[in-house]
């Protein structure tokens, strides 16, 4: 972020009072930017942030998409227009959770909630010259491609493929929205930001924990190459702000640079993007589903 300056710009992070968006929002405030940050735990989210300048917190709960479109509703109202969007939010390896009609947990909120806020301030993104959007997405999305016949895992939960899917459809959903946007001056990036310990895994319990190799009986964090949470948002930020993109879009990135396709027999510690999460006919299914779906 060294030498960006963005007074006058506005932004918006998701789970931004928290691990990679916390940093986030420090770092797009600090640059002069105006920062909203949805929150689903408003007044945790003001203690977290305070005596940051220019940073708003807006009540929203990316699993309720009534929420959703009332927090859209009221940003709408506020702002002229909005240059910046970071999804940053997100659950992984939750257990089986139901909300709205049904959906499962992990696809509804790491992208069906995404995917609603964004077609609706694609408005203030449209008046912003040369808006980013930028899409949290994971190695996770090795573990997965989009079940198509079973998106929702009514034939037997799996929190790892359940999340592998839900960071499958993030890549997905970036391709597909630059695809149509970019003619509005909207790019779209996805990444993957490294492995952090952060309040992400929250729902990974202690003795999978250590089964893993993340942390010993103790609780202390082993994992050998484990980034900060500092040098986790740097991809983010880059992908927000980083002219070497001012004529790219719909790209998958990780340390601060276009990801290469993955092998098909790799592995996700291997890095790259997977064949599946890049094609465009799948991200514009994808894009009809949720469309449908959030209807």
């Amino acid at each position: 972020m060294d030498g960006v300056d963005l007074h006058g710009r506005t932004a918006l992070v998701t789970g931004g009072y928290s691990g990679l968006g916390l940093e986030t929002t420090r770092a797009l405030a600090r640059a002069g930017a105006r920062v909203w940050v949805p929150a689903r735990r408003p007044e945790l989210a003001r203690d977290r942030l305070h005596g940051l300048e220019g940073v708003t917190v807006l009540p929203m709960d990316l699993a309720d998409l009534a929420s959703v479109r009332a927090a859209c509703t009221q940003l709408v109202g506020s702002v002229a227009r909005l240059d910046v969007l970071v999804a940053a939010a997100g659950v992984m390896a939750s257990p089986e959770r139901r909300v709205g009609p049904g959906w499962e947990s992990q696809l509804a909120t790491n992208h069906l909630g995404h995917f609603l806020l964004v077609d609706l301030l694609l408005p203030l993104l449209s008046r912003a010259n040369g808006a980013r959007v930028v899409s949290y997405s994971s190695a996770g999305h090795h573990l997965s491609d989009i079940r198509w016949d079973d998106l929702n895992f009514d034939g037997g939960y799996d929190k790892w493929l359940a999340y592998g899917q839900s960071k499958t459809a993030n890549v997905l959903f970036a391709r597909h929205l630059d695809a149509i946007a970019s003619g509005r001056g909207v790019r779209a990036f996805s990444l993957h930001p490294g492995s952090i310990f952060t309040e992400l895994q929250r729902d990974v319990s202690a003795a999978e924990g250590v089964a893993l190799g993340w942390t010993d009986i103790a609780g202390n964090v082993i994992a050998p190459g484990l980034k900060t949470p500092s040098q986790g948002a740097a991809t983010g930020l880059w992908a927000a702000t980083s002219p070497l993109l001012e004529d790219r879009g719909g790209v998958y990135c990780e340390d601060c640079d276009i990801a290469l396709p993955a092998s098909p027999d790799g592995s996700m510690h291997d890095g790259g993007v997977r064949e599946y999460a890049v094609d465009p006919a799948s991200a514009e299914r994808l894009w009809e589903v949720s469309a449908r779906l959030t209807r």
